[in-house]
């Protein structure tokens, strides 16, 4: 088994017994804990090549499904991904492991950023901070682009630089370019599996 984390993993070595609500609870606790600057990238290392709970393939459907969903696209993973190992109490346990322990840390350090808001050498941390924060978000973006580029995926790649393009680019609004975006992607998918047969 390799442990290079950029590996993807195949469905046969994903682990077939879900984990426990502690452990789910403590997983997702460390991915938010770890998560400076969004806790995407840290979920998707947990989820597929840590704990071998997905794989590359099943996690990016299933935060696609999230990302269509109203409100924060983590948050919605994680309750997703909890209920479905371990129905609605893995969902209500996986969304406390995210939230719970940031929560309480954020509301001590909003307090002493109230006290230092002018310091300048916080005002630099933050910004090297966000430049890290853009790093991790762009190697997340990359290894979740590598399934679609083994499948040779050329119309999934297509749809997915015409959203870069509107969104990106030319600015277009989100909720718009999504109402055209979706549909094309579901058409796309069942016109490429009716090809296939």
């Amino acid at each position: 088994m390799s442990s290079d984390p950029a590996v993807s993993v195949s469905p046969a070595d994903t682990l077939k017994e879900p984990p426990s609500l502690r452990t789910l609870f403590f997983a997702f606790a460390k991915m938010s804990l770890s998560g400076f600057g969004g806790v995407l990238v840290f979920a998707r290392r947990a989820i597929v090549d840590e704990h071998r709970w997905m794989t590359a393939e099943e996690f990016n459907e299933t935060f696609a499904l999230c990302h269509f969903m109203p409100g924060p696209n983590i948050v919605n993973l994680a309750m997703v991904f909890g209920a479905r190992l371990r129905g609605i109490a893995g969902g209500i346990t996986a969304f406390a492991g995210l939230l719970l322990p940031p929560m309480l840390l954020i509301t001590c350090l909003a307090a002493v950023y109230d006290h230092f808001e002018h310091a300048d050498v916080l005002r630099r941390g933050l910004a090297g901070v966000s430049c890290a924060a853009v790093g991790l978000l762009a190697s997340v973006v990359f290894r979740m682009l590598l399934p679609l580029l083994k499948k040779r995926d050329l119309l999934g790649l297509a749809v997915m630089a015409a959203v870069f393009v509107a969104i990106g680019v030319t600015r277009l609004p989100l909720q718009e370019v999504l109402l055209v975006a979706v549909p094309l992607s579901i058409l796309v998918t069942f016109a490429k599996a009716r090809w296939v047969r």
